[in-house]
């Protein structure tokens, strides 16, 4: 029988503990590179496409379709290694992984992804996060429909989610209620184009990188579940 803890930090990744915006970014530049601009702008369309077919961000989907025109070109297997070894350990935000042992000691802490099975499990391993949380993952396509699973496999008597999407912060706030005490980071273009106003709830917190959790007080589950909103500079 699993053991209930009195309080669970679950975090999201890309953007979250890692700059997935530069690795994007590094993405296009090789694309561009190996196959020019019209190349990487067809790769990019069948990703969009994928997407919002999916509701997925899914890299080597992607790639699998943008190479069946390409059957033969040298190059399209440099594509594939540069995203399955790409140095994600260099895209880990700083202090992040030092505010994942800090929440250790605070509560228990797990990963909790959006993603698909192949190449999200690739970068958190790759990353270091994998091993600094003990292998404590959950990939889901929709994380935040994904809550009893969570629950079953990580019992807690208080969640905190860690995430730069509020609307998927406020998804889950709608299920769990007072269970949970939802944090807002600032990082990465999907936070950079949340309009709050229209976020129904609001975050309970809200922060401006990563390794500002760790000045938050924890100390009592209930007082970090407050309605009211608060923000760290």
């Amino acid at each position: 029988m699993l053991r209930v803890a009195e309080r669970l930090f679950l975090f999201d990744v890309d953007n979250t503990l890692l700059d997935n915006d530069r690795f994007a970014e590094d993405l296009r530049a090789r694309l561009t590179r190996d196959f020019g601009v019209a190349g990487c702008e067809r790769y990019w369309a069948i990703y969009e496409r994928l997407r919002k077919e999916r509701g997925v961000a899914d890299y080597i989907d992607a790639l699998q379709e943008f190479g069946i025109t390409l059957e033969g070109e040298p190059t399209l297997l440099g594509l594939s290694s540069f995203l399955l070894d790409y140095p994600f350990a260099e895209r880990v935000y700083p202090g992040a992984l030092a505010t994942l042992a800090e929440m250790r000691e605070r509560g228990h802490v797990a990963i909790l992804s959006d993603g698909d099975l192949v190449f999200q499990p690739r970068k958190i391993q790759r990353s270091g996060l994998w091993d600094a949380v003990d292998g404590a993952v959950m990939i889901d396509r929709h994380k935040e429909l994904s809550l009893d699973a969570m629950q079953k496999r990580h019992p807690a008597l208080h969640y905190v989610m860690v995430d730069d999407k509020p609307h998927i912060l406020a998804a889950m706030k709608r299920v769990l209620g007072a269970r949970l005490t939802t944090v807002f980071v600032r990082q990465g273009h999907y936070a950079a184009q949340s309009d709050l106003a229209a976020i129904d709830p609001a975050p309970d917190r809200i922060i401006a990188k990563i390794s500002d959790l760790t000045h938050l007080d924890w100390n009592d589950s209930v007082a970090a579940s407050s309605p009211s909103t608060t923000e760290t500079a």
